[in-house]
């Protein structure tokens, strides 16, 4: 699987503890009402609702925690108001680093992610420095259960992916944003077991620095990720099984 998906699995693992777990609750919370102020409280027919209630229900988040937020959103005297910005730059190594937040104090938010990234020996760098490096996509993450990898695959193709990566770690689907829900749906229907539908961006190539400042730059990852108003965190940084397992 891709190091994003690995990456997200180990972050899960670490984040089982009870503050972890309210912090992320409150992440998903501020992305449930983003999208119900952008496409309404209906999930059939609102996309992004209905991927953000998917990601908080995979993550254990509450039935009740999810309704609230999405009847807190959509009430007349609602009044919060979450920007989505987006922020760029570089770790050690020059790994390029992409920073996505929902946030209500602009100034806060920046001078979190830079200090974050200073502190790390990296920078902060314009809108436009480092994105051009990676893809939107959506990555579906699957489950074989049994199922032949193959005919999985199949499906996929013939719902409109643009690529399927299969090892023993699992089955990754790529699409093109707009088709995301599209072959999740014909998956689904397919009667093949989805764990994660998400819109995410991937980078067209991925850089391998030495071990010491590897470690740097998963730990300015995890410094980025423990900042509230943070929501996603991305980077072309080649997360390989030993690195990996030398970071856990």
């Amino acid at each position: 699987m891709s190091g994003h998906s690995k990456w997200a699995t180990i972050k899960r693992q670490k984040g089982a503890n009870d503050q972890k777990r309210g912090q992320l609750f409150t992440k998903l919370g501020r992305e449930i009402a983003v999208a119900v102020r952008a496409g309404g409280p209906d999930p059939e027919a609102n996309f992004r609702l209905r991927l953000a209630i998917q990601k908080a229900r995979a993550e254990n988040m509450p039935k009740d925690n999810i309704d609230r937020a999405i009847e807190r959103a959509s009430g007349a005297g609602n009044t919060d108001n979450f920007d989505e910005v987006s922020y760029e730059g570089y770790g050690p190594g020059g790994v390029a680093v992409v920073i996505q937040a929902l946030t209500d104090n602009r100034n806060r938010t920046v001078g979190e992610v830079r200090s974050a990234l200073t502190r790390a020996g990296g920078s902060l760098g314009e809108s436009g420095s480092v994105a051009w490096m990676f893809d939107n996509v959506g990555l579906i993450s699957v489950e074989a259960d049994g199922q032949d990898p193959e005919e999985i695959a199949l499906v996929a193709i013939d719902a409109g992916a643009e690529d399927v990566s299969i090892d023993d770690d699992g089955i990754e689907v790529y699409t093109e944003v707009q088709n995301l829900h599209v072959v999740q749906d014909a998956l689904v229907s397919a009667g093949i077991n989805v764990n994660s539908a998400d819109p995410v961006m991937k980078p067209k190539a991925t850089v391998t620095p030495d071990s010491g400042a590897a470690i740097k730059i998963i730990k300015l990852l995890e410094k980025l990720e423990d900042l509230d108003d943070v929501q996603q965190v991305y980077s072309n940084l080649e997360f390989t099984d030993e690195l990996l397992a030398e970071a856990s």
